[in-house]
């Protein structure tokens, strides 16, 4: 909450941390300056890529009193502008799995270190950052809330499977280790309305803590302002459920 004579700073840069394999890669760090502790957040980009959305979200983060950071997962396929090294990475077939969540659990471990973050970490993502975010919360131990942001490809068929995704996220589903908050538009095709309730009703199945939440007239990436799939009522809720999921489970320290 907001008084006119707080101080308010943040202080936001690249910086690298070791992911899957122990490599060294890069990622955009933003965190509220003060002696703290605060809660942390991992945030998962989605399939166009360590874009500057992300770097946005971040700082939104910190300007809300989180330390955030989001690691490039495409650091191994190259750099230049964003969407086409993007392009490159589905070239190539993807970001394996079991590479994506090396890295984000060296990103978890990250913040952990940092002696002003409170020892309680969230992670989220959207599109294929949120698939990315469920498999985090289910397959890494130390999570201690999730947020998918329609992320597709959760539930798979099998013909979907693929060598850089062996295993859909869904069967997972009984490994998920933390809440998990997901937020929808009911006019997405990935995942669809109906993929969303397959998953609802496998979290159910196996007794998890969750909170789903479909949105009417939004599709895919309602989120993103700089595109003609923004719908801001929808965006501004889910963004107020947001904080509201992990000032739930974040804010206190451990």
């Amino acid at each position: 909450m907001y008084t006119t004579d707080m101080y308010e700073g943040m202080l936001a840069e690249t910086t690298t941390l070791r992911g899957h394999d122990g490599d060294v890669i890069n990622a955009y760090l933003a965190r509220p300056l003060g002696a703290g502790p605060f809660p942390g957040v991992v945030l998962i980009h989605h399939l166009p890529g360590w874009d500057e959305w992300y770097r946005e979200a971040a700082r939104r983060f910190a300007h809300h009193g989180y330390v955030s950071i989001s690691p490039n997962l495409y650091f191994r396929s190259g750099h230049g502008d964003p969407e086409d090294v993007a392009a490159m990475v589905r070239a190539e077939g993807g970001v394996p799995d079991d590479q994506a969540m090396g890295d984000v659990e060296g990103s978890m471990k990250h913040l952990r270190s940092l002696p002003y973050v409170n020892g309680r970490v969230g992670v989220i993502g959207t599109c294929s950052g949120g698939r990315h975010t469920v498999l985090a919360a289910s397959r890494i131990e130390g999570f201690d809330a999730a947020v998918d942001c329609w992320g597709g490809n959760v539930v798979m068929e099998k013909a979907a499977l693929t060598h850089a995704q062996p295993v859909a996220p869904i069967d997972y589903t009984g490994g998920l280790s933390c809440p998990l908050l997901g937020l929808f538009g009911e006019d997405d095709d990935s995942p669809t309305p109906d993929q969303v309730a397959m998953h609802e009703r496998e979290l159910k199945r196996h007794g998890k803590s969750y909170e789903f939440h479909m949105y009417p007239d939004a599709g895919h990436g309602f989120f993103y302002y700089q595109r003609p799939s923004y719908r801001p009522e929808q965006a501004m809720d889910g963004w107020a459920r947001i904080f509201r999921f992990f000032g739930e489970h974040l804010a206190a320290s451990v």
